[in-house]
């Protein structure tokens, strides 16, 4: 088959890459070169390379920035899923859409999970325009999937175990204060790739949900990575209250995959066990790459 891929140098997207091209034509698409939120563009380039499969990755996931910059947040956010669910309409072709558990206001006590069924309800601008993106899909006429997760780390790009990596090699005697009083799954870009993969292949269509099995905290989760990178490192739990954002989050971000295994394309394992295959796989390459993040010079700001 024939995917266009958008956003496709993000955490996510670079897996889906490497994933889907032993056995597909992907055409991989991003800034600065493709403007997903520019109908004529995405209308033409849509016409011009004709994909079975549109897989979009683009979204705006600063979740503080979007509570400032709104307007930025939905165009991407929802207005891109739209020009390219029109695209896909017209084609025929198989959108397959990303989302997340922002759409839940996570209120559900723990370990209680969100289901497909469930009714969303956002609490900040980025769940907000991620929601209008899923209903913009769905209204569109084109047979579409839209897989929602949570909590994603992988090789690629800035997440939380790398930040966690970089904080324990620069001051391992330091105590970090780690959130516990937040709940999710942490999702392995590679393994969500892999669901992709097996979505596509199967055309399957409707609303998933996409996460590793089982649940923790931020707190375990880095007391978790940290200990499998066999790094030393001194952390603490914490509260909400303690780390105040811009932006409310889920309190409770557990997603339950029922319609995955009921459409018989499930691949998604137990969190723990993803950590640790991600951590045999590319552990040298992670504290490589922290260690020279820490060597560079620190910037300094300047008034202008």
């Amino acid at each position: 088959m024939k995917i266009l891929i958008t956003g496709a140098r993000g955490q996510l997207g670079r897996d889906c890459q490497a994933v889907l091209s032993p056995k597909h034509e992907i055409i991989a698409t991003d800034l600065p070169e493709f403007d997903a939120s520019d109908a004529n563009q995405v209308r033409d380039h849509i016409a011009a390379v004709r994909p079975n499969v549109i897989l979009n990755c683009a979204a705006f996931t600063r979740v503080d920035d979007c509570e400032t910059q709104s307007a930025l947040a939905f165009r991407v956010n929802a207005e891109v899923p739209r020009l390219l669910a029109a695209g896909a309409r017209v084609l025929g072709a198989h959108l397959v859409q990303i989302s997340t558990d922002y759409v839940f206001d996570g209120a559900r006590p723990v370990p209680q999970a969100y289901a497909e069924n469930d009714a969303p309800h956002p609490l900040s601008v980025y769940g907000s325009s991620k929601l209008a993106g899923e209903k913009a899909v769905s209204a569109s006429g084109a047979r579409c999937a839209i897989l929602r997760t949570a909590w994603l780390y992988g090789r690629h790009g800035g997440n939380f175990p790398k930040t966690m990596l970089r904080l324990a090699l620069a001051q391992p005697e330091q105590i970090r204060r780690v959130i516990s009083e937040q709940y999710g799954s942490p999702t392995w870009s590679w393994r969500l790739a892999e669901q992709v993969r097996a979505v596509i292949e199967a055309g399957a269509v409707g609303v998933f949900h996409a996460t590793a099995a089982g649940h923790t905290s931020w707190f375990g989760f880095a007391s978790a990575f940290l200990a499998a990178m066999q790094v030393p490192h001194q952390l603490a739990p914490c509260g909400i209250a303690d780390y105040p954002t811009p932006a409310r989050r889920p309190v409770n971000s557990i997603l339950k995959n029922v319609r995955l295994p009921a459409a018989g394309v499930n691949v998604m394992r137990p969190w723990e066990a993803d950590l640790a295959e991600f951590v045999a796989r590319y552990r040298s390459e992670l504290l490589e790459e922290a260690r020279a993040a820490l060597s560079q010079p620190k910037r300094t700001e300047t008034a202008s």
